[in-house]
């Protein structure tokens, strides 16, 4: 591909990820590889075709595992939206769970796995507060009466 044809790939899954698309950054880094690869391309440092398509493969997955996390939590500012109205809520345990340990609760009718952060045990049945939620885990704490 000619250094421009990356360049326009890369302009054109920015624009879908800014004006169209919300793919969670996905489209947006894959074309910044893009781009760093048309550039690259242009300045004649990336060798023949498979090795611009290998460049674009390492620099997409370099980009997935390095920066859409830290860019996505920077932009959006906290958890992924849905998640944080569960934060003061009220959960009931379903399993013994140790302080500091893990185990389930009910939560709006679904099962979650509860992380308890208080200090004391929560017994089956136990209503314990939302502190924090986090990959879909919920930390949680002894409701105070």
């Amino acid at each position: 591909m000619p250094w421009w044809g990356w360049i326009v790939v890369g302009a054109a899954l920015l624009a879908a990820e800014m004006l169209a698309i919300d793919t969670g950054f996905y489209l947006a880094i894959f074309g910044v590889a893009a781009l760093l690869v048309g550039l690259g391309a242009a300045l004649g440092l990336t060798g023949p075709l498979w090795g611009e398509w290998a460049i674009f493969a390492v620099l997409s997955i370099a980009l997935l595992l390095g920066v859409r996390r830290p860019l996505q939590r920077r932009l959006r500012g906290g958890p992924l939206p849905g998640y944080e109205s569960l934060v003061g809520e009220v959960a009931t345990v379903s399993e013994e769970i140790e302080p500091g340990g893990v185990g389930r609760a009910q939560l709006r009718g679904a099962d979650w796995t509860a992380h308890n952060t208080g200090e004391s045990t929560l017994g089956p049945g136990a209503r314990a507060r939302v502190e924090r939620v986090r990959n879909l885990v919920i930390d949680v704490q002894a409701e105070e009466s």
